[in-house]
């Protein structure tokens, strides 16, 4: 008996504890239910079927009960972008399709990615991944090389350019440039074409000039005449040409007929043809002030005119619910697509409507009206933003508040910040701190939290003093204050809560295996 004791002595006295760096996390189904226990440093949660793990030695992808199913054999996650997992070690980047396959090893230096693409490099010398056909092949060495933004591959060496993927790879060109059409823009010593996504040239290198406008047109100039061109798979279009001058300026294409402005042009022809114009001003996408010499002033949309031509304007701009904001005579109102003045002009600024009110200024301050013109709220606002789900934001003396549509502030109040957030809630702060208001303007949560993250309306992820939690709209405790990390599983509904407790690790020394073996 004395010996047994004496070596259980000799054996503890030999332990080591040595803490784990891998935490405990807690798995809840939907009804807050403790599930299971799992070991991970972390999990990331990418994707609704994209899980990754993180172990003391390893990265895994995860299965659906949050097992170890592939190991990403990296020891950081280096890039997530659908469906590619980037991961990365001491050797480098690698690949791993999102379902579990290996495509490339972790030895690259950087890894492009696109859709069944993928463009890995390894100094100056580069290869292709390509999921379709499985395989991956070396491009060659080049200065350096990029994917467009569909999916062809342009490399540079020595200042000329390449399509490697191309019929013929080893064409070279002066230029060869990417825009968010389908086609390249390419340019050779006999001119400037086009080149479709596989490579092939839809528009022979013979034009004087050309270049992108919106989508698939094209501006250019060949000779002594102007060209629309509208890029096609097999061979392009030109959708107009002329002998007159256009020109391309800040996204506007004008026609000048004997020198005098006479057509506003869109990608593939003409949107306005008008004697009497003097000017034209893009104010937005699709939209323009169309000046005329007997000072009428129009607003013009890609359908036709917006606003009426009309002399009583100084200014014209886009607007919402029939009503475009005017200026005359260094006042605004709110003119109707006639041009007829509704709201005469009589403030300092305005802004559009939005759900039937709009902001006005006088006297430095802001204020709300109706459609009519009729004062919701007196101008005493240093800041209004526009009406969304009922509500707007409007600031005086650096304090938010929240407005109804009848313009009362819904608390007596203001914070420091509101943030509208999904389904119409908002995030209050006040003090550092957060609090939430739903979607009817009621205070859900007091600003007493360092952060606040709503999943659903029985689910809102909380943190207060470095801990986090999970309440409902009604304020009831699902998960306590007591986690340091907290996600849901946008999939199953389930919870990730990270424990505080960081277990440790009895290892026994091999000084104490070798006296309870003499």
């Amino acid at each position: 008996m004395y010996r047994l004791k004496l070596c259980l002595v000799v054996l503890i006295s030999c332990l080591s504890i040595i803490p784990s760096f891998s935490q405990t996390w807690e798995l809840y189904n939907k009804q807050f239910q403790l599930q299971s226990r799992l070991r991970y440093q972390s999990i990331l949660l990418l994707s609704e079927t994209v899980k990754i793990g993180k172990t003391d030695s390893s990265l895994f992808l995860l299965n659906a009960q949050y097992q170890p199913s592939v190991n990403l054999e990296g020891n950081e996650l280096y890039q997530y972008l659908a469906p590619w997992i980037l991961v990365k070690n001491e050797g480098g980047i690698g690949a791993f399709h999102e379902y579990g396959q290996k495509v490339l090893p972790l030895e690259f230096e950087a890894i492009e990615t696109y859709l069944n693409l993928l463009l890995a490099r390894k100094g100056n010398e580069y290869w292709v991944y390509d999921r379709g056909k499985n395989t991956s092949s070396f491009l060659g060495a080049f200065d350096q090389a990029k994917i467009t933004h569909n999916g062809q591959i342009i490399a540079e060496k020595s200042g000329k350019f390449f399509l490697p993927l191309a019929s013929n790879p080893d064409q070279s060109f002066l230029q060869l440039s990417d825009n968010e059409g389908d086609y390249l823009l390419a340019q050779t010593e006999s001119g400037f074409g086009l080149i479709n996504m596989e490579g092939k040239t839809i528009l022979e290198p013979i034009i004087d000039s050309l270049v992108h406008t919106r989508g698939d047109f094209y501006f250019g100039f060949d000779q002594d005449q102007y060209l629309l061109i509208e890029g096609d798979p097999v061979k392009a279009n030109v959708r107009y040409n002329s002998f007159h001058k256009i020109t391309f300026e800040n996204g506007l294409l004008l026609e000048y007929i004997h020198g005098k402005l006479r057509r506003v042009m869109e990608e593939d022809g003409i949107l306005l043809d008008a004697v009497g114009m003097t000017t034209v001003s893009q104010l937005d996408r699709d939209i323009y002030q169309v000046r005329f010499r007997d000072h009428k002033l129009g607003l013009l949309g890609k359908q036709g005119w917006l606003v009426q031509p009309t002399d009583s304007l100084e200014q014209l701009y886009p607007g919402n619910e029939g009503l475009f904001p005017a200026k005359f005579n260094g006042r605004f109102g709110f003119v109707n697509p006639q041009g007829e003045w509704k709201i005469k002009p009589q403030f300092q600024a305005v802004t559009t409507f939005s759900e039937s009110i709009a902001a006005f200024k006088i006297g430095g301050f802001w204020g709300l009206m109706d459609t009519l013109g009729n004062v919701l709220s007196k101008p005493q606002w240093e800041e209004i933003n526009g009406f969304s789900q009922n509500f707007a934001l409007a600031n005086k003396s650096q304090q938010w508040f929240l407005l109804d549509k009848s313009g009362k502030s819904l608390f007596d109040q203001g914070f420091d910040q509101i943030s509208r957030t999904d389904h119409g809630y908002f995030l209050i702060s006040k003090n550092g701190k957060t609090g939430l208001v739903n979607e009817k303007g009621e205070l859900l949560l007091e600003a007493e939290f360092d952060f606040i993250q709503r999943e659903k309306s029985d689910l809102i992820i909380v943190k207060k003093d470095d801990k986090m939690g999970v309440i409902s709209e009604s304020g009831d405790v699902k998960l306590p204050l007591d986690y340091q990390e907290i996600s849901l599983d946008p999939a199953t509904g389930q919870i990730l809560a990270k424990g505080s407790y960081q277990p440790v690790i009895l290892v026994v020394e091999e000084t104490a295996k070798r006296k309870r073996n003499r």
